[in-house]
């Protein structure tokens, strides 16, 4: 992207600029000039959580009180069963609030296969998303992650996909919501696949997020990546094994957050930590964020100086 176009299109989102008369959630954070922000994923305490010794309320006081990361992205299979629970959210929002923290996404597993070919069980499949949009509007986040699962078949999915979440886009814009599918298997995992679904769909607030790690072998995840960021409703940075310099073993980071921001994207990137190192979870959410801060403040330098 030439570097008029990145000016250009990083002016446009950081004024909430309008398209088909809906006024979009900002991806650029607006408030400080930082070249991007980190956010914490729940996927990175997946452990953790499974084992008990944390809860989904306990969520933004581990990211903001041990992490020091003050926005956060849940995955609904640690609260499945609260979408439509008041009073829970309240609490989950009143947590969040008090410490400052912002709620900035909702991953979504559970709702069913909104690529089924079955149209009975997409419709179960979107109701049910529809009270996660609704839940993610309450606690004021801007964006409802879906997968893209269901036919076996690529254009037969693509079809099915497009449907489902034509209809999810409009609920959402409704709410001031992003939709977004991220890379995460399956057909979802080509990027010229995904692309075309961007592409069929249409709507302003209908996208991708792109994650670093999740391709197949033969998917160079540097082109796909590039190719998924203009439609970024927000960025996951998949981490997994570490060198002893702290550098993430299978993706360069400074190499892929300069396509990021080539894109023209300045929110939230997610920490999406495996733990697979043998140290556990909680070493891998502090490699990874000490990379990123690493890689934005070498960035940050290199924007100055062209300027």
């Amino acid at each position: 992207m030439k570097r008029r176009t990145f000016m250009a299109n990083t002016a446009a989102v950081a004024c909430g600029f309008c398209m088909n008369g809906l006024r979009l959630p900002s991806v650029v954070a607006a408030e400080s000039e930082e070249l991007f922000h980190i956010s914490l994923a729940q996927w990175s305490l997946v452990k953790t959580l499974r084992s008990g010794k944390m809860t989904n309320l306990d969520f933004p006081k581990i990211a903001k009180e041990k992490y020091g990361i003050d926005c956060i992205e849940f995955v609904d299979q640690f609260f499945i069963d609260k979408s439509r629970d008041t009073t829970y959210l309240t609490e989950l929002k009143k947590r969040a609030s008090d410490l400052g923290v912002k709620m900035g996404l909702i991953m979504i597993d559970t709702t069913g296969a909104l690529g089924n070919a079955d149209k009975k069980g997409r419709d179960v499949a979107v109701e049910r998303t529809c009270a996660w949009i609704d839940a993610a509007r309450f606690l004021g986040c801007h964006t409802v992650r879906v997968n893209a699962l269901g036919a076996k078949d690529p254009n037969e999915l693509k079809k099915c996909i497009v449907e489902s979440c034509s209809r999810l886009s409009e609920y959402a814009a409704e709410r001031n919501i992003n939709i977004a599918i991220e890379n995460h298997g399956g057909f979802s995992s080509d990027p010229k696949w995904l692309v075309s679904v961007m592409k069929e769909v249409n709507k302003p607030n209908f996208g991708t997020l792109p994650d670093f790690g999740n391709f197949p072998g033969h998917v160079d995840r540097y082109d796909a990546v590039e190719m998924m960021m203009p439609f970024a409703k927000a960025v996951s940075a998949k981490s997994g094994r570490f060198t002893p310099d702290g550098l993430e073993m299978h993706t360069d980071y400074f190499r892929m957050m300069r396509i990021v921001l080539a894109g023209g994207y300045h929110g939230h990137v997610g920490i999406e930590s495996g733990g697979a190192d043998p140290e556990g979870e909680d070493k891998a959410v502090r490699l990874t964020k000490a990379l990123l801060e690493k890689v934005r403040m070498r960035l940050s330098t290199e924007n100055t100086k062209s300027l």
